[in-house]
């Protein structure tokens, strides 16, 4: 027994042996080319580097509690958490095959046979026991490594999935902060159109006494119900467009908007100061580019995985046990094994595999572009968000003087029209001006706040977990093992590589 033993073990070396076989292209992430500064530089004064709570440079309480909520009521956040989990969850279920496995099969039964069962001897008994306790072990030798490269995709896999999920995190929580910024600059609009319909009712009350008094024809009071009309459906307009946008924060914060309300306040949150960073760092926060980069990377396994199942599959097979027509299960007597290798081999498949690698390698193409695509998306929604925010920011500054200018233009054309000395028309036409330059100013105000949450989001949100690609001279090092969640990319060497540029000096 004991040369049977050896016998096998010689047989199942050499497959050890080669088990450091590997089919899978080397990685390398398509080159992207990164500027050395935006096109645009952000405004200048600002910090190095975001923060993951930048939201609260907006100095607004209300949206700070609302944010905190993101995280414990949001049901998209809840379901990005659970296909993270359930990613991990994956990746231990390829990973089990790294381990032999152990089964057992216990039966204890008490039969009758047919009299007339076919090629029945007459020495076979008509009743019978068929007890057994048997255990089989199985282990599958990785020879051509078409197990590990499933395991690295799948580990690939489930760090895609934790940095959709902080990309997930990241868009929820600028959402929430651009749809906050909407309605606040729906309340202002709002309180800037109830005071002038004050003073348009004010206007009305005194173009109708001085209809009275024959000063005023009729027309200046049918004018002046014109402006005043124009000025409430404008206000119904803003309500109805800030209940939406309340609506809009109930689902984000997971609560029925029926139940839901934001008392009203027209003071808008305050202008943040952006940070000064350059593309160097962009891939490190943009969580969706590194999902694409470890998806790209899955994919590359999974062409090894392709090519692999074109070989002999081999296994090392062990099963042991007792088996007696009685209970006398624990008699050595009655004992059985068996032990040696298992080879699979496909002959023929109708082409099976080999679409099974034009799948494959299909799948990388598409995957790559994916990656090059995002990278781009990454650059353009940077540049867009500082080249608004540069130009809205000159664009308010000259409203802010324009608005001014109307509104002395009709303190001054209000007072004339009480001394008789301008026109109706003249004064409809400067109160006309005068609401238009503020409510411009206050629509492009609240535009320049949106950009900078969409800078916010475009630069990631202040996240920080993973390193860019490796370089094409480098070579990822991935444990397939032990992974418990937490970033393994992120290497000391690594993080002392990151750079932060001032572009804004």
């Amino acid at each position: 027994m004991r040369r049977r033993v050896l016998a096998a073990l010689a047989l199942g070396a050499p497959l050890l042996a080669l088990g450091g076989c590997d089919f899978a292209p080397g990685f390398q992430a398509p080159a992207v080319t990164t500027p050395a500064q935006y096109k645009t530089a952000p405004p200048p004064g600002g910090p190095s580097s975001l923060s993951e709570s930048w939201w609260r440079e907006l100095h607004s309480p209300a949206l700070d509690r609302l944010e905190t909520r993101i995280e414990t009521d949001n049901p998209d956040y809840a379901a990005a958490l659970a296909r993270y989990e359930r990613a991990k969850a994956i990746l231990d279920l390829n990973a089990s095959a790294f381990y032999p496995q152990v089964g057992s099969d216990q039966e204890l039964s008490f039969n009758k046979q047919s009299q007339h069962r076919p090629l029945r001897s007459a020495n076979q008994p008509t009743y019978y026991g068929a007890n057994q306790l048997l255990g089989q072990v199985s282990w599958e030798a990785d020879i051509w490594g078409r197990v590990r490269d499933q395991v690295k995709a799948a580990q690939a896999g489930a760090q895609a999935n934790q940095d959709l999920f902080a990309a997930t995190r990241i868009s929820l929580h600028a959402g929430l902060a651009r749809t906050y910024i909407a309605l606040r600059g729906a309340d202002a609009q709002f309180a800037l159109l109830t005071r002038t319909i004050k003073i348009y009712q004010d206007a009305l009350h005194l173009t109708q006494e001085r209809l009275k008094e024959n000063i005023a024809p009729p027309i200046d009071v049918e004018r002046a119900k014109v402006q005043l009309a124009s000025a409430q459906a404008a206000a119904s307009d803003i309500a109805q467009g800030r209940a939406v946008a309340e609506n809009a924060i109930a689902a984000l914060v997971g609560q029925t908007a029926s139940l839901f309300t934001i008392p009203p306040e027209s003071k808008q949150p305050a202008f943040p100061r952006p940070p000064r960073v350059a593309p160097a760092v962009l891939l490190l926060r943009r969580p969706d580019v590194a999902a694409s980069e470890r998806l790209l990377f899955a994919a590359n396994q999974e062409i090894g995985v392709a090519k692999a199942d074109f070989l002999p599959r081999f296994f090392i097979l062990l099963s042991g046990g007792t088996q007696s027509t009685n209970l006398d299960l624990l008699n050595f007597h009655n004992s059985l094994w068996s032990y040696g290798p298992n080879v699979t081999a496909p002959i023929f498949d109708g082409g099976q595999r080999q679409a099974n690698l034009d799948i494959a390698r299909d799948n990388f193409k598409a995957a790559a572009a994916a990656y090059k695509g995002s990278v781009f998306a990454a650059y353009r929604e940077v540049e867009d968000a500082t080249a608004s925010i540069r130009l809205l920011g000159a664009e308010l500054k000259s409203l802010t003087t324009a608005s001014q200018a109307a509104q002395r233009a009709l303190d001054m054309s209000m007072s004339l029209y009480k001394d008789g000395a301008v026109s109706s028309l003249d004064l409809i036409t400067a109160q006309t001006a005068a609401l238009q330059a503020q409510q411009t100013q206050l629509a492009v105000q609240t535009r320049l706040l949106e950009q900078y949450a969409d800078l916010a989001l475009a630069l990631g949100g202040g996240w920080s977990g993973q390193p860019p690609p490796p370089e094409p001279s480098e070579q990822r090092n991935i444990a397939v093992l032990g992974w418990q969640g937490s970033d393994p990319r992120q290497t000391p060497e690594q993080a002392s590589t990151e750079q932060i540029f001032e572009v804004a000096k």
